[in-house]
């Protein structure tokens, strides 16, 4: 079938967009080939992808600020990306957009370990920040599993976690401020390298935003000394109703561990065959790891044994090395690779109360056998942040949208429990049209009045977040134009 011919006014807008772009960005840092935007055309969140107009790659908040600029006078949609392992589609752009992308900007500009905080530019990676405060003793909290990949304005976008936020918190508690580009090429500071700022506390409102507020190109994080030392335990269960009973347990004894992880055997199956950890034969297990001084290491997991034991664990494997702490973690780190392995899998992302850990396992379970597709567990049990993988044939007809409808209705339940639908990847593209499931329209109406405030004309990612008819009737009423 032959294709359309591209529309000749279409073509011209864009070749304009393109030229202007060049006039403040040099010519590497400008990308319009469709074969090479074709790598920018999705996330992590792979199953949905379009190619956008453009590609820009600035080197600094003033190429940032420039190339905004012009977006804005074009009236061009713009979409943030930092890393591209959004699980949300949180950076997966529209066809009439430009991407712009921070991974050029990536220096560390000061390390003030008197203070304890690090200043960064934000397309440095989440490890990388670690990394570089490493030899002065300190290290940098949040840890997603893609911490080798991520970019900090990503963590910041989606407010990120990872496995030691049980006792550290996740990006909102560790960010002391950013440098921001608004979409008009406005350069605002928010915080900085101090304990709080005064006035409204508009950084925790641009924290976990998802790119609908501002492009972050700097960024201040608070850095930690190491700790005395840590020390993990991993713990077998014949059902993963009775270990998520033994998470609760765990918290209720006020026992505070640096992390609690969780995962099921599909996952700890799948971990083997890819990693081979040494994991026991079981239904589910455990990671908990403690930190501190010798004796304190060894009062709290002597606590967490007691507790443990109450359920009867198939297996009580304490770690009494380097090597047996890095194998009892390399399962747990290797997760999301082991499964992509072996199928197509979206990953998800509901936070519910911890004590609501069984009857949410459970009914996960029996959710699964209703549509006919294995969900794998792996996620950070501690604070309640699941992370189902729904494994599906992305070449089966109807697998992707049979996972799509399982996916909403786990979602749904974690609201229904008390919990909510994101813990750290974002609504993005995945969870856009469940907004309404939390939250009221007065509550939509007001996060998007917010949004109306720094990006008047909407934009900054528009089709992110919100819900597709709120956001095209935000546009339409402040005459968005279409390019493509």
């Amino acid at each position: 079938m032959d294709m359309p011919a591209p529309n000749p006014a279409i073509m011209a807008r864009r070749a304009q967009i393109v030229a202007r772009l060049r006039t403040v960005l040099p010519d590497e840092a400008v990308i319009d080939d469709p074969h090479e935007t074709r790598a920018y055309e999705c996330d992590a969140l792979s199953a949905y992808r379009c190619a956008p107009l453009a590609v820009v790659l600035p080197a600094s908040t003033g190429e940032v600020a420039a190339a905004l600029r012009i977006c804005h006078d074009e009236g061009v949609p713009v979409v943030p990306r930092g890393a591209g392992t959004s699980l949300a589609g949180g950076s997966m752009p529209s066809a009439d957009s430009v991407v712009l992308g921070i991974a050029r900007l990536r220096e560390v500009l000061e390390i003030d370990s008197a203070n304890r905080f690090v200043h960064v530019q934000a397309g440095i990676t989440n490890l990388a920040v670690t990394d570089a405060v490493h030899d002065e003793g300190f290290f940098y909290a949040p840890d997603p599993s893609s911490q080798l990949a991520c970019a900090i304005a990503g963590n910041i976008a989606m407010n990120s976690g990872g496995a030691h936020c049980l006792k550290y918190g996740v990006t909102t508690n560790n960010l002391l401020g950013v440098t921001m580009v608004l979409m008009d090429g406005t350069v605002v500071t928010l915080g900085g390298p101090f304990m709080d700022a005064g006035g409204l506390d508009l950084l925790g409102v641009v924290c976990g935003s998802e790119g609908q507020l501002g492009v972050v190109t700097e960024a201040w994080l608070r850095i930690l000394p190491h700790p005395e030392g840590a020390r993990p335990v991993l713990i077998g269960f014949s059902e993963s109703e009775v270990a998520g009973a033994c998470v609760a347990d765990i918290i209720r004894a006020g026992v505070l561990p640096v992390a609690i992880e969780f995962m099921d055997r599909p996952c700890i199956r799948a971990t083997e065959d890819f990693a081979g950890a040494g994991y026991p034969d079981c239904e589910a297990l455990l990671i908990v790891e403690v930190e501190g001084s010798d004796a304190e290491i060894d009062e709290q997991l002597g606590l967490i044994r007691q507790i443990a034991m109450k359920h009867d664990p198939v297996e009580f494997r304490e770690s009494r090395s380097e090597e047996e702490s890095r194998k009892i973690w390399l399962g747990r780190k290797s997760a999301f690779g082991a499964m992509g392995q072996i199928n197509d899998y979206m990953c998800l992302d509901g936070t519910i109360p911890v004590s609501a850990l069984p009857q949410v396992l459970k009914r996960i379970g029996e959710m699964s056998r209703e549509y006919g597709l294995e969900v794998a567990n792996v996620f950070h049990a501690g604070d309640g942040n699941m992370h189902p993988l729904i494994l599906y044939d992305a070449n089966h007809p109807g697998d992707l949208e049979k996972c799509e409808a399982l996916g909403a209705d786990i979602l749904k339940l974690c609201v229904e429990m008390g919990g909510c639908l994101t813990g750290e990847h974002g609504v993005g593209v995945e969870k856009r049209e469940l907004m309404y499931v939390q939250f009221a329209p007065a509550d939509m109406e007001a996060q998007m009045r917010v949004k109306d405030v720094f990006d008047p004309q909407w934009l900054l990612n528009p089709a992110k977040v919100f819900p597709l008819a709120a956001s095209a009737a935000r546009r339409e009423a402040c005459g968005a134009r279409q390019v493509a």
